[in-house]
């Protein structure tokens, strides 16, 4: 089947010219299949009689990802190891620079016939890819492969919430919702001579050369990898699913897929899971509706917020009503008020708060229900919003294995009231939703303490 035309777009209007190969940015869907990008490179390499070059551009942690650590680079490099194993048995040659993905591409499309680069809705991820188109005098041509619909194709504006947002996919989604052959390379990638700074194949070692943070460490809780995140999907398929409808929402029950760090690092396809979720033996319509929805709409609600919003990462991002109420309460006595070296570490007043911090600080993830209750209590004990917000964000980044994320920002926004409606006006909060102890009785909150207890001596 012919890859969708509205997820190619020509970046550059330069005409066609000699190359010795095709050259594939892989920056945000850093996985060998199920990759769009990928297969629409090898389609111009095989059209030109060429051999396929995927390139990556790493950068050791530091200026463009202050919070990025051992954690974040130890998963990333364990997922490069294995797309390069999956490249390569494709006859693809992988290429690893240390500088900015736009400075390898640079370079290594001097000498490509066509450039093709993923999609991505960050903003630093938008500003690499403009300095490509403007630095290269060569057909330049980017794939949508990080989501089920493109973003401007399912709306051309911000979307106010889930629900306006909604129709609109489902309108769509059957179109895009199409399982992607792989293309057989006509020419393998052979002789070019492009050395890579830093061999992935040992991730250990690959990451022993990085400068980084390493106060953060790596967890055995999720392992990186496109073979990894299949092997998880289908274990889950075949098991916790079934239950997904009626327990997504209890941390302590086991249901959640845990897809979210495969899907940051683009190490699984969305479309992919899409389709493995619908043709699924074990769950309900429910437990597959459900899904979908998680999956394709509040996802790509995320995708479009980062995408319409130049303001995403900062207080800016929350709407001018919920910032208004929070503004009335900025004055409000705050008891207790801790400070963020509390918060990381855990030393609250509150037991369950402090048994989500510490799952997210040692295994890198934190169940969506409690991540909210969690945001909340992170606003309620900040000496103002707008510190508060920032407190969240650094915390979110650092921590979690999918922080820095279209999801992350979204999230943490939605805390503030993003995607939200004015509540009943209490202290602190003004008419922004509050979570409050009701929130803990909708699940088993001594079996969840006691969960997070295994997961951390696991970790140990």
């Amino acid at each position: 089947m012919a890859i969708q035309a509205a997820r190619i777009r020509a970046l550059t209007a330069a005409e066609e010219g000699a190359g010795r190969y095709v050259l594939y940015l892989m920056q945000q869907s850093m996985r060998s299949r199920d990759n769009p990008a990928l297969e629409v490179a090898i389609e111009e390499a095989n059209r030109r009689g060429l051999p396929v070059v995927a390139g990556f551009g790493l950068l050791d942690g530091g200026r463009h990802f202050p919070e990025a650590n051992a954690r974040h680079y130890a998963f990333l490099l364990q997922g490069l190891a294995e797309a390069k194993a999956g490249l390569e048995r494709r006859g693809i040659a992988f290429v690893l620079r240390r500088s900015t993905p736009a400075q390898a591409a640079l370079a290594l499309g001097t000498e490509a016939a066509v450039v093709v680069l993923d999609r991505g809705y960050l903003a630093i991820q938008k500003s690499w890819y403009a300095e490509i188109a403007a630095g290269l005098d060569r057909p330049v041509l980017q794939v949508e492969g990080d989501v089920v619909v493109p973003v401007e194709t399912a709306s051309p504006k911000h979307e106010f919430a889930a629900r306006t947002l909604r129709p609109k996919l489902h309108r769509l989604w059957e179109e895009y919702l199409a399982p992607l052959r792989p293309r057989r390379v006509a020419r393998p990638a052979e002789g070019l001579g492009l050395p890579s700074d830093l061999d992935v194949s040992d991730p250990e070692a690959a990451l022993a050369a990085l400068t980084l943070d390493r106060s953060v460490k790596p967890v055995r809780r999720f392992r990186g990898g496109e073979e990894e995140a299949m092997a998880r999907l289908d274990d889950y398929l075949a098991g916790p699913f079934a239950r997904y409808g009626t327990e997504r929402g209890r941390p302590e029950a086991g249901a959640a897929s845990h897809m979210s760090p495969y899907l940051h690092f683009g190490q699984i396809s969305p479309v992919a899971i899409a389709l493995r979720v619908r043709a699924a033996r074990a769950g309900t319509a429910e437990d597959k509706a459900a899904y979908l929805e998680e999956l394709i709409v509040r996802r790509e609600l995320a995708m479009n917020h980062v995408h319409y919003q130049p303001d995403y990462a900062t207080y800016a991002a929350v709407p001018d009503w919920a910032r208004k109420a929070l503004a009335e309460h900025a004055g409000d006595r705050r008891d207790p008020v801790y400070d963020e070296a509390a918060l990381a570490e855990g030393h609250t007043h509150d037991r369950h708060w402090n048994a989500a911090m510490r799952e997210m600080r040692e295994t890198g993830f934190m169940h969506n229900h409690l991540r909210m209750y969690w945001g909340k209590k992170i606003l309620e004990w900040s000496p103002s919003p707008e510190e508060g917000f920032a407190r969240t964000l650094r915390l979110n980044n650092r921590y979690f294995l999918d922080g820095r994320d279209a999801n992350s920002f979204t999230n943490v926004a939605w805390l503030y009231g993003l995607h939200d409606r004015p509540w009943g006006r209490r202290p602190i909060f003004g008419t922004v939703r509050y979570l409050g102890p009701n929130t803990l009785r909708k699940f088993d909150a001594a079996a969840y303490l006691r969960s997070v207890e295994a997961l951390c001596a696991a970790e140990a």
